[in-house]
């Protein structure tokens, strides 16, 4: 028995991954060219344009990691970072811990500021910081995957750009779903994910370097001490007329993700982003109509994870269990101290339409009924 063909066609509306267009589905189906195949290499070249301008950037080194969104947290740290180096991470969340452990593990000295899950970043608070402490890295996540907060990456830029820090922002759920600013934010590393509002499946994750980020490649006093993330060798593959083999690269993952890419530019990213809005607003105001809050202050909501709380005698294992096997739905639990508090409902990328938040209010409603 094929276990393929027994999958259902699950709406997945969670954390992610997000559901994929059919064109994407297509595009990960056309025939494996070599990595080094003439054509292959003008796909690789179409990608870093595309990415460039998604992520708001003229960085040189604008490229896909092959792995997921992990691999490409882990790619931003390890290739700038050596032991002792002092690391200052903004912490709401999941996301803002495993950026420690990450660290930690590479032998920084890491310091922390945390903040109450559900509220965001306080610029005054990293100001207060930096003004009486130096720090090589300065890291913080856009969209708080965990808690539905979006941080203001453009106020904490302002001020981390007064300092010497390299500033590295995750960007794993908003890319593709509301606006991200590199250069203009003065971001020196960022990183995001294929499954969230890129509407691929997980497997590469964008990746962008500033000359400042590359400087401290360049001089660091050690190797890099994971080769397969060595962005020294990797960018020799990505970059010039002669390309440098370092790895396979996933041929078809990138196929998918020329063909995400070139559909959020094909519908232009403002009309994407407000299409991101305009649901997450339905959404809001149909939980509204069923007595369900929300956990984040709206200034601070992220359009494309919303994080709800579970209403007064409701048991959300059970909403989300009838959720998936009643209404082939897919939503996602709360993490650390929001365990079993909230809800979270992902409008991701292709996710994010009229029809597929109709849909689950619709099963909501029957459901706490």
């Amino acid at each position: 028995m094929n276990l393929l063909e027994n999958i259902q066609g699950i709406l997945l509306m969670g954390p992610g991954p997000s559901s994929v267009h059919p064109m994407t589905y297509y595009a990960l189906s056309r025939p494996t060219l070599g990595h080094l195949d003439p054509y292959f290499i003008n796909i690789m070249d179409e990608i870093k344009s595309y990415l460039k301008e998604i992520m708001g950037t003229e960085n040189n080194v604008t490229i896909p990691v092959s792995g997921t969104g992990s691999a490409a947290m882990e790619a931003s740290f390890v290739n700038v970072i050596e032991p002792g180096d002092k690391v200052l991470v903004l912490i709401n969340g999941v996301f803002g811990t495993r950026m420690v452990d990450v660290a930690e593990r590479l032998g920084a000295d890491v310091d922390t500021i945390e903040f109450k899950w559900g509220t965001s970043v306080q610029p005054e608070e990293v100001e207060k910081k930096l003004n009486n402490e130096s720090y090589k890295l300065v890291a913080v996540v856009h969209a708080e995957t965990s808690t539905g907060v979006c941080n203001p990456v453009e106020q904490i830029g302002d001020i981390v750009s007064k300092t010497e820090s390299i500033f590295l922002v995750d960007a794993v759920t908003s890319l593709g779903g509301m606006p991200v600013e590199v250069d203009e934010w003065g971001v020196d590393i960022c990183y995001s994910g294929s499954q969230k509002c890129l509407s691929c499946p997980p497997g590469v994750s964008p990746i962008t370097f500033s000359d400042k980020a590359l400087a401290a490649l360049n001089n660091r006093k050690n190797k890099v001490p994971n080769w397969y993330l060595d962005f020294s060798m990797i960018i020799k593959y990505w970059e010039g007329e002669k390309r440098s083999y370092h790895h396979t690269a996933p041929i078809n993952m990138l196929y998918g993700l020329y063909q995400a890419l070139k559909l959020i530019l094909d519908e232009g990213l403002n009309n994407v982003y407000k299409r991101h809005q305009d649901n997450h607003e339905k959404l809001v105001k149909g939980l509204e109509s069923l007595g369900i809050d929300m956990l984040v202050e709206p200034d601070f909501r992220l359009p494309m994870l919303n994080a709800v709380i579970v209403p007064d005698g409701a048991d959300e294992a059970e909403i989300r269990k009838k959720l998936l096997e009643e209404y082939q739905i897919e939503i996602g639990a709360g993490l650390g101290p929001l365990a079993g508090k909230i809800l979270r409902i992902g409008l991701m990328g292709h996710t994010a339409r009229k029809h597929n938040v109709e849909r689950l209010l619709t099963a909501l409603e029957n459901i706490l009924n």
